[in-house]
């Protein structure tokens, strides 16, 4: 694949990436979840979504295939690990978030810009 191929693939999955980002952001805003950042940067990595409902903060990573079922599959290990990192320093660096908890979800978006909620779909072990 030339560069230039390979640049216009990346650039057409980030704005796929951008526009799952934003149905799964529109789904939570439905549901009643509060916005408390996007695409959040930390030492550890990126959190897509971060977002807060009665005290409860949730820790969103967004995963876009075309199917529900590939996109479900589509976080590992490693990923999980970064994630975990991440939401411990944001919640470090935020006291006030998190005050009825904290978790882990992952909204999966399909190609037609469906979107579901895998609540608390991960925790750190041990």
């Amino acid at each position: 694949m030339s560069g230039t191929v390979r640049s216009r693939v990346g650039r057409e999955a980030q704005a796929r990436g951008v526009d799952a980002e934003s149905a799964a952001c529109a789904a939570l805003l439905d549901e009643g979840w509060a916005l408390l950042g996007r695409r959040l940067r930390t030492i550890a990595g990126e959190i897509d979504i971060v977002a807060e409902k009665d005290g409860l903060v949730a820790f969103v990573e967004v995963k876009s295939r075309p199917t529900l079922a590939g996109a479900a599959g589509a976080l590992g290990p490693r990923q999980r690990e970064r994630l975990l990192a991440a939401g411990e320093w944001l919640l470090a660096a935020n006291p006030g978030w998190g005050l009825a908890g904290a978790r882990f979800d992952v909204l999966v978006v399909d190609a037609t810009g469906r979107v579901r909620r895998i609540a608390d779909a991960f925790r750190r072990e041990g």
